[in-house]
């Protein structure tokens, strides 16, 4: 049963309700790297921050760029402002942000990296973000905010990449090939992550978030036996962990050009809303994944570059789609820093109009 946004059904938190399986009307949205730079509010904090890793640390500045585009465009999710590679800097991998080059790690490709992994010491070196997390909620609280607060993690296999490789990749190759040529090691650092990860997205739960998402940005590019190996059965023992102490949090999975395998994905990880890629036909999602599991996405950032006509087709098409279940508004993959802000407040109005 779809139920009107202003209804007083349970929590009026519109965003908690359609990710706990509720479909709510016009859907509530938020967008992937809201906070970021294509916003000059944002640009004037980073800019004081000096280095990103300090920006994600710092308490006050990272929740003052998570409740930005809060302020701006009235959100109705706001994620936290970290980065999916403060695991691995929680437990010591070396980790630093170059201009322009991106995340550049001191790569494991053996098992003494792995032992080296610190994993006992991811709550503390996290104190900070689990602060933010802190703050963030308290500053939504205190005007008894309808914003759902979103904490997050990248996904094992996602995060894995970057820790082999030592970079940013296309494909990835060093990683995918240590998981079929040594699947015993590249087990262990998949387990080291798993375990990382429960603790530190139950950190946040902890610290006042009230949904939590699972980035596995690079998951479209193993072929299904590894899928099912490194993608679905790291992120079902993650929730079943999370549930069994936090059983009423809604946990979103993010499977990126999981393709057809998004319907098994959604079936067999347990979370209760799985994000769908630019690439994905929603209503082919709407087919696949079974009712009671909510979806979100999948508008693309170049039409939220374009604006205009294109912005409005594209948005309606994906609103005619979803009409009648569990659904959240995003995009299929982050927001572009040159992305116009003017066109971000054009698509709040299409989403608001309901299609």
């Amino acid at each position: 049963m779809t139920v009107e946004a202003g209804a007083a059904t349970g929590e009026n938190k519109p965003l908690l309700r359609a990710v706990s399986g509720e479909a709510v009307w016009p859907p509530p949205m938020w967008l992937m790297r809201q906070a970021g730079r294509y916003l000059p509010e944002y640009r004037e904090v980073r800019a004081k921050a000096g280095g990103f890793i300090n920006l994600c640390t710092t308490p006050e500045m990272a929740a003052e760029v998570t409740l930005q585009p809060i302020r701006r465009y009235g959100m109705d999710g706001a994620i936290l402002f970290s980065d999916i590679l403060m695991v691995p800097w929680a437990m010591g991998q070396g980790l630093r942000f170059a201009e322009g080059e991106g995340p550049v790690l001191d790569p494991i490709r053996d098992a003494a990296g792995v032992a080296a992994l610190e994993l006992e010491k991811v709550r503390e070196r996290a104190a900070p973000i689990f602060e933010t997390v802190r703050l963030t909620r308290a500053a939504l609280d205190q005007h008894a905010n309808k914003v759902t607060l979103i904490g997050f993690a990248g996904s094992p296999f996602t995060v894995a990449c970057y820790m082999v490789e030592g970079h940013g990749s296309k494909d990835f190759h060093t990683a995918r090939g240590m998981a079929f040529n040594d699947p015993a090691l590249f087990g262990r650092l998949i387990r080291t992550l798993v375990d990382a990860t429960i603790d530190y997205l139950l950190a946040q739960a902890e610290a006042g978030a009230e949904v939590l998402m699972l980035f596995d940005s690079w998951a479209g590019m193993l072929p299904p036996s590894q899928f099912r190996r490194w993608v679905i059965e790291p992120t079902a023992t993650i929730v079943r962990a999370l549930k069994k102490l936090h059983p009423s949090i809604p946990i979103i999975g993010f499977p990126r050009l999981a393709g057809p395998l998004i319907g098994e994905y959604a079936q067999r990880t347990g979370v209760n809303t799985v994000a769908m890629d630019t690439a994905m036909d929603p209503r082919f999602a709407a087919a696949t994944v079974p009712a009671n599991v909510g979806l979100q996405g999948n508008l693309d950032p170049l039409a939220l570059i374009a604006g205009g006509a294109a912005l409005e087709a594209e948005a309606r098409q994906i609103l005619a789609a979803m009409r009648g279940r569990p659904f959240v508004f995003n995009l299929g993959h982050g927001i572009e820093k040159i992305t116009p802000t003017e066109n971000v407040a054009q698509l709040v109005r299409i989403v608001r109009s309901g299609g």
